[in-house]
């Protein structure tokens, strides 16, 4: 059989082959928290674990971890992301993230297309949206390729003040 697939193996790169939503254990919040984004995507880095559990911020307060985070993991059942979903009336606001090793290999859209995916399974009749800021377009890009939409532009607080960002819906159909 021949090999069809015209792809220079210069640019192939391997990814997880499988990847599965599961509870967010306290080992992968450990783990969480240890990643460090380059600029300027560390504004995305946690604090420590230990001041995430003093603190009860976001996956530190055991209530919100168990309700509202999930671990994404590859087929080795290795961390390879993580997902929120915050419940507002009507709507499940997605927050992701991807281990900073695994950026920029083309692993977004489906990491993000699985998330929005198990949303829908959590919250059927919800609308799936998510906030990023607006010169994120690498995570942008990862959007659109997953089936989401712009709808809105807007200033929101962030922890280093104002910023811009866009409103993304999820809108798998127009993929």
């Amino acid at each position: 059989m021949t090999n069809t697939n015209k792809q220079s193996s210069h640019h192939y790169k391997r990814h997880p082959a499988v990847m599965t939503i599961h509870p967010l254990e306290i080992r992968h919040a450990r783990e969480i928290c240890g990643w460090a984004y380059e600029a300027p995507f560390d504004i995305y880095n946690w604090p420590d674990w230990e001041s995430m559990q003093k603190d009860g911020i976001e996956f530190g307060d055991p209530v919100l971890r168990e309700t509202q985070y999930a671990a994404v993991q590859g087929s080795g059942l290795e961390l390879i992301g993580f997902a929120q979903f915050f419940p507002i009336a009507g709507v499940t606001r997605l927050g992701l993230g991807l281990r900073p090793d695994l950026c920029s290999q083309g692993l977004g859209a489906a990491f993000i297309r699985l998330i929005a995916q198990e949303a829908l399974l959590r919250s059927p009749g919800n609308e799936i949206d998510l906030e990023v800021l607006t010169w994120n377009t690498r995570a942008i890009r990862a959007y659109e390729q997953a089936g989401f939409r712009i709808t809105d532009t807007y200033a929101r607080r962030t922890a280093a003040g104002f910023a811009d960002c866009h409103c993304m819906v999820y809108m798998p159909c127009d993929s």
